[in-house]
C-alpha cells in the first residue's frame, strides 16, 4: 500500500509539472516577422521625386498632377470632384501666396489643406490635416517644397511645379500594428483604418479608410508580403513589404497604380 501510495504521489507530480509546461507553452506563442507595432522613419523612407503640378489663375484651380486631374473654380464653393465621384472639392484663394483645398464626401471632411508660398516664391509650405473615416484626431502632415522652374506670370505665387523636400507627420499617422493570426495577417492603425486577410490572393475587406475599401495578400516567404489594395474593384495601390533579417525594420515599396508614384516607407519595431 505504501509502495501505491508513493508511485501515485509521484505520478501526481509528473502530469502536474507537464500540464504546466504545456500550459506556459501555449501562453508563449512564438510570433512571426511581421508581428507588433512599427513605427514609419520618415529620415530613412524616400518619396517620389516626381512633381506636383497646380495653379490658381484667373479665378481657377488646376491641379495637372492629381488623379484625376482638376478644373474647378477657385470660389471656395463645393464642386463635384467628378461627374461619376461621390467627392466634392472646394477651393479658395485666401491671399495672393496661400490657397486653401477642401475635399469632402458624403457630408463628411475627408482632409484639408493650406498651401503657402514664401516671400520670394521658391519655397512652399503645406500643411494637410486627413480626418479618419472613424472619427478622432486627424492626421497632421507638413510638407516643404522647393520649385522647379520659374514661377507662373498672373498667378497665385504658390502655382507652378514643385518636388518635395521635407515632411512630417504626426505620431497618429506613423504607427501600425500587425499580427500573424494562424493563415491571416492583421493590420490596424489609430486612425482607426484595420483589416484581416489571408495569403489566398482573394479581396478581404479594410474597414475606415476613404482610399481604398479592399486587400488581398501574397506571400512570396516568410518575410515578404505583397498587399494589394482596391477601390471599387480597381487596384489602386500595391505594398511589397519586407522585414529585414535581424527582425527589426519593415519597408514597404509601395506604388500608386493611378498616379504611377513609388515610395520606399521604412518603419522600425518598436
Amino acid at each position: 500500500m505504501k509502495s501505491n501510495s508513493a508511485r501515485l504521489r509521484r505520478l501526481t507530480i509528473f502530469f502536474s509539472a507537464t500540464l504546466g509546461c504545456a500550459i506556459c507553452s501555449c501562453g508563449n506563442v512564438t510570433k512571426g516577422p511581421f508581428d507588433g507595432t512599427w513605427k514609419l522613419d520618415l529620415n530613412q523612407s524616400s518619396f517620389s521625386p516626381e512633381p506636383f503640378v497646380f495653379s490658381v489663375s484667373n479665378g481657377m484651380y488646376d491641379c495637372d498632377s492629381c488623379v484625376p486631374k482638376i478644373h474647378i473654380k477657385a470660389d471656395g464653393n463645393e464642386q463635384a470632384l467628378t461627374s461619376h465621384s461621390k467627392y466634392t472639392i472646394a477651393a479658395k484663394e485666401v491671399d495672393s501666396h496661400t490657397i486653401r483645398v477642401v475635399t469632402r464626401t458624403d457630408g463628411k471632411t475627408v482632409y484639408e489643406q493650406v498651401a503657402t508660398a514664401s516671400k520670394d516664391g521658391r519655397t512652399l509650405e503645406v500643411e494637410r490635416n486627413d480626418f479618419p473615416l472613424a472619427g478622432g484626431k486627424p492626421k497632421v502632415t507638413k510638407y516643404e517644397y522647393e520649385r522647379l522652374g520659374d514661377a507662373l506670370a498672373n498667378a497665385n505665387s504658390t502655382s507652378g511645379s514643385w518636388r518635395m523636400r521635407e515632411v512630417n507627420v504626426s505620431e497618429n499617422g506613423r504607427l501600425v500594428t500587425l499580427e500573424n493570426i494562424g493563415s491571416e495577417l492583421a493590420a490596424s492603425s489609430p486612425l482607426g483604418i484595420s483589416w484581416k486577410a489571408r495569403y489566398d490572393g482573394k479581396d478581404f475587406p479594410v474597414n475606415g479608410s476613404y482610399s481604398t475599401d479592399s486587400v488581398s495578400l501574397r506571400k512570396i516567404n516568410d518575410r515578404e508580403v505583397v498587399a494589394t489594395y482596391k477601390q471599387g474593384g480597381n487596384v489602386a495601390r500595391i505594398d511589397d513589404m519586407t522585414v529585414s533579417a535581424d527582425g527589426n525594420t519593415l519597408t514597404t515599396r509601395s506604388r500608386s497604380v493611378q498616379s504611377g508614384r513609388s515610395t520606399i516607407y521604412v518603419q522600425t519595431r518598436q
